[in-house]
């Protein structure tokens, strides 16, 4: 006992698991009390026994067990959490409780399964009694087949799904165990109960004897409709209120919901789909053809037994269709023709809706085919065209059948007339709209006519039919012409007609729609009223339209269903009036009088024709008078009007009269029965005097009296055909005006557009303005009503005319068309309702677009073309779909029978070639908007194969496919595309490209419709799996589309689907579920209608109901062609006030808006360098790829998250191209602004950028190259060096790029190339760009070529990389490629590296073939022959060079080598324009000298400045006046307008007149900031062709010859001093080289050559500030190269020698010792012969001068007087040498060496340097620069100090004084140029910048020791350079820049005290600029 006393204290759940039985059994009987005490289903009490619930019910003890069962059974009832415990507990049950001897625990296991189905968990239970089924055990199998029976029986088929079952029943059946046969005996009959004959088809192959049995027991089953027994606790209630209602004795209402839950099985549902067209024979097209009919027959036989399966796989039958069609259509044999119209039968009863595709091609042969008499073949088209017709719709062939009608023979029309008559049958109201009876009452109406008797027999079957479905109501209209007998026939036939949908008729069917689920037929209102007369209910007239007219059909061009779906019974009353007054006979003049003289006073008929005016005029009065009292009935208007026309009629001269009488003509129409006859008396009149001054109005008036009597349609023909049949224009513009006003008043219904297009374009072409304005204002008004499909007629008209047309529909945009004022309600009949009128403008916008002329074009669609289509050259292909382009474009408008054309082009929707696809969606669009709203009947074939191509992995096809899609469901509606499974078939597809578009495009669409065709609910379960697709944004597109669903299909049945999911993923799509629960937005209700279907994207939002609110419309045409994923939030927030407005997006909207405004890019300390050191080691992927792959685009994604805004990730990272370009937009914008930001992204950014590059769209990659431009222009102004992992994952993307077919593109990446120098270095970027000539696109070959030859143009040869040899070999190879454009891209890259390089060329390209080796050598013999032609050569080969190179090689050659300015004058450039940049670098500078310059126009409030006369000291560096105005305030305006200068400029230069040239050159480099556009390359090139021409021989033979030469010598001069400095000094070293090089040129043309280089060294000291010298260093480097020493010395000349000198030293005196900083392009300095050569001058001017100023020197401070004895301690030095060797006293040889340096300025320990280590060398001078700051840095403070205080009182002026006191006081003798320097430090105290920071002195050496002069040896230089240098770092340390700099841009050791100053100096500076703007 001591056992059960341990295990009795455990707790329930304990015991419950305990191993012994005992306390299993104690454990369930406590639990089973517990549960039936918990009163609340929530209590947490339940969650306890989750996990145990299985345990209880497979306990192993069989008396536990069924202690279990029971405690199971109450827990499943009462628990809530219950249903999580399904499939484990069931699939328990079922193994290990059905097998168990006790009948009572069967029993019990039973009631716990039909428990779960009761708790809503039926599909699981069943799912798990069917796996029970494969069993082995019998008894199981009994036991579950057994429970599915109860199931049934208690719950219904509505639950218990059946398909499952029956599928499996034939399988028991056969079952060797009796009493599984016996159970499966039992269920088929309670199936049989719930479905009765549906369950036959599946169970005819059982054993005919069981069939027999069962068919026994079905007999005895009662024939009552079968009710549920039990219900879900959902339906509980119901289960209530039906108790009730059957204890009040029942009711309708009742027996009419279940009764319709019964046929809800359909047969052919619980069929399994048969595939046949692999089992088709393999020679059947083959045999299909033959000759012989036997061998036909047998193929056709073979069909026939494959489509008898009853139920047939989907798939591609359109050959199969194709054939039989031939056969029925073309088939002499009439026998084959029935065999094959029963094939047709058996395919569309097999397939149903798939069939509907096919239906449009059949139904017009078969019906054509009703020409044959004999009955079998009669019979058997006839059940073809039946089963066809339930495959698709009545309004997808009512165009086919409605052109048969008028087949002259009488069998088809007879045939045809039954089939309408059969197909009404199938109609409802609502599936036979006004629009589609409109049509085929006409029809009918001429065949009741017919001389034939059963054609007039089977018309008015027809009639009858269609009176029974929607009520006389909606017929009558058609029926008005009707004799009374013939009416009488057509009801007679209507009471005989049985409809198939039962009793219900007209109204009863339109009140389903009120109901909230369309799909739920309301037999409950059908039973109520079956009185269908339209007395019975006049309410529901006018509200039965809106929502009846939707399910007919989709919405046609944004207005509600199809175009009669509303329509006033008054329009077609009043027609029917009309037509019948049209007959009114011309009567003849003396019957007019006669009938006149009877209602009109003799006096009045008498003076009709007086003499006397004013007798006339009195005659028109009483004329008048007499009209007024008429009555209407007793006028005779054609004898008045007669009257009133009888001379002088309308040439009556006097205006008074003449009014008068227009008037009557106005008021006859008005209160008379004015006919068509009367009008055509009066109108010519009217129409001539429309145009009167006087006369017009009242003309008018009557004119609109008429168009009211006598329809405007009419009445605007008649009068246009006048108006322009003669010559006048003010008549033919007033007649536009008029109709333009008629139309907005009467209405656009009934016009014909094609009549009025052509007069409108006659207008268009008049010479008068009146006319054309008075044209394009009708246009305007006409496209208030027809939408953009009017501009369609127009566009072949002129540019000018096509312009003021698109302005006047755009003033239209979003107008609505005004309610019809007139021509209502004149003749209606009494029967109309304010409801049918009031939507009156609806019928007539639909019909405007059915009024549009639309062409046959199906004979154009020829068998050739569409053979060509499907050609196996896809260059065929092309040519055809070229046709079919055409065909359409010609046509603009056409019918909807394009004859074998969508078969053709449903084949290239899945062309291998993506061109022709994206081709054939361009032509299906084209198609869209040519079909109009009839498109509908391809959706099926054609639009659903469009879907498919969403899927496509090209991004553009996908946007094509989407857009072909949009502009289809535009013109279709969504019902089309919603109805059968094809939708559900293409989501089904594990496509996630196709998945997301589609959800997309439905998450878009849905929210838009009123209602869904039930078959919405197939997508579900793919929606579902959607939403755990391992795709991220299908994941996001399922979610975002399933509140739309909800929409539709309402939570219940959503949640219901998800029971066929696992466990775990129910759970996720149940709270998924819930989530959108609570988002689901209200279906648009009626009051939303007009604006609900623009949105969905219905083209012309114009045809919207006058009643719908402005709003709305605006907001229509807003979205008219919605961005597919703006839609939803646009379309709904611009209109919140209608219904819709409560969806979810309105809210979204609004939270990203506030979400925007923050900061784009989060800096994240370290975050780069932390990605970095990750991609290093591997952590990430390296960003390495040929195509993108998902990984690559989720690491970055994952890597942004953390420093990109959300919301910009979000656009970054979207499926569509167009959020790409709202991205980059944003990221433009934010730019400046976020400059930090931005850099500590770059990498992320870069690499993003790289995945845009492989999207195809263009306009998201221009949109990146311009950001790219913009990005590394900021990148260089901020001084910014590209890392190695930015550059390696960024470069090699984007010379892919240069490939790009288009040139723009190329061009844009050429650029970037060029911008991208600035921030790497160019030697780096050769490698990528060498790669990329490896590609296997030409065209990237070349361009990356020619890119080369620019790289070594602007470097010179130390970019080629690993070396120039290896480099050029690989070149050269390049120039025996096939494509030319790259062999000449390679032939130039070499010739420019020759033109660098000379012969050395040939060693390094190695060997080459004989073909390349002359191809190259012929090149390089023309480059030097034909220079002059260079410039053009260039412009072609390389349109780069010239573009880029003026405004970034400029900056690319200065590049890393020289700095920006400050940070203030940074601010100031225009960072746009890297050549503004440069131009306004020294704006403070140019300035102050302004000031001096200016000082008379200059108000400023500085007199000192004036005071002091500087002039003298400021000589040496003014700056020529030219410079000064470069920088005037007027050069942005200039600037703005660069391009249009120069292109004037150039047209002038281009002129033939040799002046004109001249004087345009002249122009060009007179205006600074273009002369200073001028590259390189250009002004070589025009420096060669001046000095050419100067030269000419030819010259001197001219009459003004002298007078050419000195013009071109002028503006050699001008180019010289106007160029870009650098640059023009650079063409001319270039220049002289190769003049030196070619032996054809003439030693005069180096002579001119070295002339202008003179010149430019005469300006050198004015301009030494504005050059980049490192860029001239490396010509003359290259210079030397070619040209060494002993070489030039060769020359005849020395001139050259002696040039080049010259210049040396000229640098060498302007710069000083400072001149060597400047070799850093050079890159094996050490070779170089100009650093010797440099070397040698600085030593020899050192030497010479040891006390020159410090404008020669630049680091010495003051003027140097004595030379200290030179003492050569060799051995002392070589001491202090060994200390710093070695390890220990390093520290103190430095400091000797320093104490001896100091006290020995000028001792030379050059020697001891030379020998050692580089590394020794920077080792030294760091020491000693160590040394010296630690010591010096006390120093200098206390001289700082000391000049502030004067600065704070004083301006610049008296600082400068001070200075030079200071200086003054050693007594010495000083130069200005000193003072000049100090004013320099000065300025640069007070931060502002002195031209350049190459031109600053080191402070320390001016300020430290101002009193001991020292003598300047080359260590003293380095020295100081040291120290400068490294005050540059500290002051890069100070402003956060990099500290790789090579130059300092200022120093930091301003004193604080000098702030305020240079805060002063700044605002004078801008004062001073102000004041000269």
């Amino acid at each position: 006992m001591g056992d059960d006393s341990e295990w009795m204290k455990l707790p329930v759940d304990q015991k419950c698991e305990h191993k012994l039985w005992k306390a299993r059994l104690s454990g369930y009987e406590e639990a089973l009390k517990i549960f039936q005490k918990i009163k609340d289903e929530k209590s947490p009490e339940w969650s306890k026994f989750l996990g145990l619930i299985k345990k209880f019910v497979t306990d192993s003890n069989a008396v536990v067990q069924l202690k279990g069962l029971e405690a199971a059974l109450v827990y499943v009832e009462n628990a809530h959490v219950a249903g999580k415990t399904t499939g484990e507990v069931v699939s328990g049950v079922v193994s290990k409780v059905f097998n168990q001897p006790k009948a009572k625990a069967k029993e019990l296991g039973i009631e716990i399964c039909l428990m779960y189905i009761e708790i809503e968990k039926g599909e699981a239970v069943q799912e798990e009694l069917l796996k029970g089924l494969d069993n082995k055990n019998p008894k199981i199998v009994v036991a579950c087949i057994e429970t599915l029976r109860k199931a049934l029986s208690e719950f219904g088929s509505k639950i218990i799904l059946l398909k499952p079952i029956i599928k499996v029943l034939p399988k028991l059946f056969e079952s060797r165990e009796k009493a599984v046969r016996d159970e499966a005996k039992l269920i088929a009959v309670e199936i049989y109960r719930w479905i009765r004959d549906a369950l036959r088809p599946p169970l005819q192959n059982i054993n005919p004897v069981q069939l027999k049995e069962l068919e026994e027991e079905w007999v005895k089953l009662p024939t009552g409709a079968p009710k549920p027994a039990r219900f879900l606790r959902s339906q509980q209630e119901l289960e209530a209120k039906l108790e009730q209602q059957q204890s009040a004795g029942g009711d309708a209402e009742g027996g009419g919901d279940d009764g319709d839950e019964v046929p809800q099985i359909d047969a052919y549902e619980l069929l399994e789909a048969v595939e046949i067209l692999s089992k088709l024979p393999k020679d059947f097209y083959d045999k299909i053809e033959a000759k012989k009919w036997q061998e036909r027959k047998e193929a056709l036989e073979a069909v026939e037994v494959l489509v008898k399966n009853p139920k047939l796989e989907a798939g591609d039958y359109a050959d199969l269709v194709k054939a039989l069609k031939k056969v029925v259509g073309k088939d002499t044999n009439v026998m084959l023709v029935a065999l094959a119209a029963k094939c047709l039968t058996g395919l569309a009863v097999g397939l149903r809706k798939k069939f509907g595709q096919y239906a449009g091609h059949v139904v017009p042969t078969i019906l054509e085919k009703f020409k044959e008499k004999k009955p079998q073949v009669v019979q058997a088209l006839q059940e073809a065209i039946d089963a066809i017709f339930l495959t698709t719709t009545l309004q997808n062939i009512s165009e086919d059948v409605l052109a048969v009608m008028d087949n002259k023979n009488p069998t088809i029309k007879q045939q045809t007339s039954l089939f309408i008559a059969r197909s009404f049958r199938h109609c409802t109201a609502s599936t036979l709209p006004k629009s589609l009876l409109k049509p085929f009452c006409a029809a009918l109406l001429k065949h009741i006519n017919d001389s034939a008797p059963e054609v007039r027999d089977a018309a008015f079957e027809a009639l009858g039919t269609a009176l029974k479905v929607v009520g006389e109501k909606a017929v009558n209209p058609f029926l008005a012409d009707v004799d009374k007998l013939k009416l009488d026939k057509i009801k007679e036939c209507s009471e005989k007609v049985e409809l198939v949908h039962g009793k219900k008729a007209g109204l009863a069917a339109d009140k389903k729609d009120f109901k909230p689920v369309p799909g739920r037929a309301a037999a409950s209102g059908a039973a109520g009223d079956k009185d269908t007369k339209d007395t019975s209910a006049p309410k529901p007239g006018p509200l039965k339209k809106a929502p009846a007219a939707k399910p007919g059909g989709p919405p046609k061009k944004g207005k509600p269903a199809a175009q009669g779906g509303t329509g006033g019974t008054g329009t077609k009353s009043k027609k029917a009036v009309e037509t019948k007054e049209i007959v009114e006979p011309e009567l003849s003049i003396e019957v007019c009088e006669e009938k006149a003289s009877a209602v009109l006073p003799a006096t009045c008929i008498q003076l009709l024709d007086s003499s006397n005016w004013k007798e006339r005029l009195a005659c028109m009065e009483e004329f008048q008078k007499a009209v007024e009292l008429m009555d209407r009935t007793e006028m005779p208007c054609q004898a008045l009007v007669r009257m009133l026309a009888k001379k002088p009629g309308w040439k009556e001269t006097n205006f008074q009269v003449m009014q008068m009488k227009l008037h009557i003509v106005a008021l006859i129409a008005q209160k008379g029965n004015f006919s068509k006859t009367s009008a055509q008396i009066v109108l010519d009149g009217l129409v001539d005097k429309v145009g009167d001054v006087k006369c017009g109005n009242n003309a008018k008036e009557a004119m609109t009296a008429i168009a009211e009597a006598c329809v405007l349609p009419w009445t605007a023909e008649q009068v246009m055909s006048m108006a322009f049949s003669q010559k006048n224009p003010k008549n033919q513009s007033e007649t536009l005006n008029w109709l333009s006003n008629a139309i907005k008043e009467f209405g656009f219904s009934g016009l014909n557009v094609k009549a009025f297009i052509s007069n409108v374009k006659t207008a268009l072409a008049a010479t008068n303005p009146a006319v054309r304005t008075s044209a394009i204002t009708l246009l305007g008004v006409m496209y208030l009503y027809v939408g953009p499909s009017l501009r369609m007629f127009f566009e072949d008209e002129k540019p000018a005319l096509l312009s003021q047309i698109d302005a006047e529909f755009e003033k239209m945009q979003g107008q609505n068309p005004p309610a019809p004022t007139r021509g209502i309600s004149k003749h209606s009949t009494g029967g109309t309702d304010e409801g049918e009128d009031g939507e009156e403008p609806d019928d007539g916008g639909s019909d405007a677009v059915d009024l549009l002329p639309r062409t046959e074009i199906s004979d154009k669609i020829t068998s050739e073309l569409v053979s060509k289509i499907s050609d196996k050259n896809w260059k065929i292909r092309k040519e055809g779909l070229d046709e079919v382009a055409a065909i359409i474009n010609e046509a603009k408008f056409i019918q909807p029978n394009i004859g074998e054309l969508p078969t053709a082009l449903k084949g290239r929707l899945n062309d291998s070639n993506k061109i022709l696809v994206q081709q054939t969606l361009a032509i299906l669009q084209q198609l869209a908007v040519a079909i109009g709203p009839n498109i509908k009947q391809h959706v099926k074939n054609l639009g659903i194969p469009v879907i498919t191509v969403l899927g496509d992995s090209k991004n553009n096809v996908r946007s094509a496919a989407l857009a072909t899609v949009n502009a289809w469901a535009e013109q279709t509606g969504m019902k089309e595309w919603l109805e059968g499974e094809d939708l559900s078939e293409e989501l089904k597809k594990e496509n996630p490209f196709l998945r997301q578009e589609l959800l997309g495009w439905l998450a878009e669409k849905l929210p838009t419709l009123r209602s869904t065709p039930t078959d919405l609910i197939l997508c579900v379960p793919h929606l579902y799996s959607c939403l755990e697709d391992r795709n991220g944004d299908v994941r996001k597109k399922a979610q975002d589309a399933l509140p739309f669903f909800m929409m539709h299909l309402g939570y219940e049945k959503m949640a219901k689907a998800t029971g066929k999911l696992k466990p775990t993923s129910k759970d996720q799509v149940l709270a998924m579920l819930e989530k959108a629960k609570a988002n689901m937005p209200a279906k648009p209700t009626a009051s939303a209608k007009a604006t609900s279907k623009p949105v969905g994207g219905s083209a012309p939002a114009k045809f919207q109901p006058a009643s719908a609110p402005a709003e709305d419309s605006v907001s229509g045409t807003v979205d008219s062609k919605p961005d597919p994923k703006k839609a939803k939030a646009l379309g709904v927030s611009s209109k919140t006030k209608t219904a819709q407005g409560k969806k979810v997006p309105s809210k979204t909207s609004l939270k990203e808006d506030e979400d925007k405004s923050g900061p784009i890019f989060i800096v994240v300390p370290n975050g780069k360098e932390q990605r970095m050191k990750d991609e290093k080691g591997l952590k990430v992927l390296k960003w390495n790829f040929t195509t993108p792959r998902d990984e690559y685009i989720e690491q970055l994604k994952t890597q942004m998250s953390s420093c990109v805004a959300k919301w910009l990730q979000d656009e970054m990272f979207h499926s569509d191209f167009q959020h790409h370009n709202k991205a980059l937009a944003v990221m433009v914008d934010h730019l400046e602004s976020e400059k930090d930001g931005v850099i500590g992204c770059l990498d992320l950014i870069l690499k993003w950028v790289t995945l845009r590059f492989f999207d195809t769209n263009t306009s998201v990659l221009m949109k990146t190259l311009e950001y790219l431009k913009l990005l590394f222009t900021l990148l260089s102004d901020e001084e910014y060096h590209l890392t190695e992992n930015e550059a390696s994952s960024f470069i090699p993307y984007l010379i892919l790029k240069v490939g790009e077919p288009k040139d723009v593109i190329r061009k844009d990446v050429r650029a970037i190339l060029n911008r991208m120098c600035l921030v790497y270095p160019a030697s780096k970027m050769f490698p990528f760009i060498m790669e990329g000539t490896k590609s296997k696109n030409s065209k990237q070959r070349a361009e990356c070529l020619e890119e080369l030859g620019c790289l070594v143009e602007s470097y010179g040869m130390n970019v080629c990389q690993p070396t120039p040899g290896k480099a050029l070999k690989e070149i050269a190879i390049h120039i025996g490629d096939r494509d030319n454009a790259v062999r000449n891209a390679a032939l130039n890259t070499i010739v420019t590296v020759y033109n660098v390089h000379g012969d050395q060329v040939f060693k390094l390209i190695g060997t080459l073939s004989e073909k390349d080796m002359s191809m190259l050598e012929e090149r390089i013999k023309r480059s030097a022959k034909r220079p002059s032609a260079a410039p053009v050569k260039q412009v072609e080969e390389k349109p780069q060079r010239t573009q880029s190179t003026s405004s970034s090689t400029n900056m690319l050659r200065k590049g890393p080598a020289e700095d920006m300015p400050s940070r203030l004058n940074q601010a100031r450039s225009m960072s746009g324009h890297p050549e503004a940049a440069q131009m306004v670098r020294r704006e403070f500078q140019l300035d102050l000298d302004e000031i001096e310059n200016d000082n008379g126009t200059v108000r400023c409030e500085m007199p000192e400045l004036v005071q002091h006369k500087l002039d003298d000291i400021f000589e040496p560096v003014l700056i020529p006046e030219p410079k000064i105005r470069a920088v005037s305030p007027h050069f942005d305006d200039m600037h703005s307008n660069t391009a249009s200068t120069i292109n004037f400029i150039i047209s002038q230069v281009a002129s033939g007149d040799i002046n004109t040239s001249i004087q345009a050159l002249t122009q060009l480099f007179q205006i600074e900031s273009l002369a200073r556009e001028a590259s390189t390359g250009v002004l070589k090139d025009l420096m060669h062709g001046l000095i050419t021409l100067m030269l000419d021989s030819r010259i001197e033979d001219l009459e003004e010859g002298q007078q050419v030469v000195r013009s071109v010598n002028l503006l050699v001069v001008k180019v010289l001093e106007k160029s870009d400095q650098t640059n023009i000094l650079s063409a001319l070293l270039v220049l002289l080289q190769d003049s030196l090089l070619a032996t054809a040129s003439s030693p005069k043309f180096s002579e001119l050559v070295m002339k202008c280089l003179w010149r430019m060294v005469r300006l050198l000291p004015d301009t030494i500030n504005s050059i980049n010298l490192d860029r001239i260093l490396l010509d003359i480097h290259i210079f030397m190269k070619v040209f060494p020493k002993e070489k030039l010395k060769q020359c005849k000349s020395e001139f050259p020698i002696r040039t080049l000198k010259t210049l040396l030293h000229t640098l060498c005196k302007l710069k000083g010792p400072k001149i060597l900083d400047h070799l850093t392009m050079i890159d094996n300095k050490n070779e170089s012969e100009l650093e010797a050569h440099l070397c040698r001058m600085m030593k020899h001017s050192m030497d010479q001068t040891g006390s020159k100023s410090d404008k020669e020197t630049e680091k010495g401070a003051s003027r140097i007087d004595e030379k200290s004895s030179k003492a050569k301690v060799n051995d002392f030095l070589a001491e202090i040498f060994k200390k710093i060797g070695s390890k220990e006293n390093t520290k103190e040889g430095l400091a000797e060496l320093y104490e001896y340096k100091k006290k020995y300025s000028d001792a030379d320990i050059e020697p001891f340097l030379k020998n050692s280590s580089q590394f020794f060398q920077s080792y030294v001078e760091r020491g000693l620069r160590v040394i010296e700051m630690e010591r010096e840095g006390k120093g200098r403070l206390p001289t700082s100090a000391g000049i502030s205080p004067q600065m704070e009182v004083t301006c610049v002026p008296t600082a400068t004084s001070t200075v030079s006191s200071l200086g003054n006081t050693n007594g010495e003798e000083v130069g200005p140029s000193v003072y000049l320097e100090r004013l320099k430090i000065l300025r640069q105290r007070c931060g502002l910048d002195n031209t350049k920071q190459d031109d600053r002195p080191p402070l320390t050496s001016l300020l430290s020791k101002p009193a001991v002069p020292t003598v300047a040896s080359s260590t003293d230089m380095l020295h100081s350079k040291l120290s400068q240098l490294r005050e540059s770092r500290e002051q890069h340390q100070h402003s956060d820049l990099d500290s790789n700099q090579t130059h300092s841009s200022g120093t930091t050791t301003t004193s604080s005290s000098s702030t305020a100053n240079i805060d002063d100096l700044k605002k004078r500076l801008e004062r001073i600029k102000s004041s000269r703007k």
